[in-house]
């Protein structure tokens, strides 16, 4: 099987796919694609300071790992949950949660 270079692409220490030079994770730009449906174009005017190569280069990368990074994804969710129901747990609900979930606005 061929390697692919993404040029645009490198991992932090820890492993983490980022833009190069940038702070941008990889991840970031992938959920303004999957959360909004955006478009490179639409995600460079979001990320001014990424070219509208790095863009696409990150979304290349996110498709070739998909799998990978979707689980990525997947535990990040699962992390902010986890940190609510902490919250939750030790404050209370929140009264303005609880208005928004009897209105119907909140799940």
């Amino acid at each position: 099987m061929a390697t692919v270079d993404y040029p645009h692409i490198s991992s932090t220490s820890d492993g983490v796919p980022v833009i190069t030079g940038t702070n941008t994770k990889v991840v970031q730009v992938v959920l303004d694609h999957l959360a909004y449906g955006s478009d490179a174009a639409e995600i460079q005017r979001e990320f001014p300071h990424l070219s509208l190569s790095a863009v696409h280069c990150a979304l290349a990368y996110y498709y070739d790992h998909k799998e990978e990074m979707d689980e990525d994804i997947a535990r990040r969710k699962q992390k902010v949950e986890d940190i609510k129901a902490e919250l939750d747990a030790r404050q209370g609900p929140s009264p303005l949660r609880e208005r928004l979930r009897a209105e119907g606005r909140l799940p």
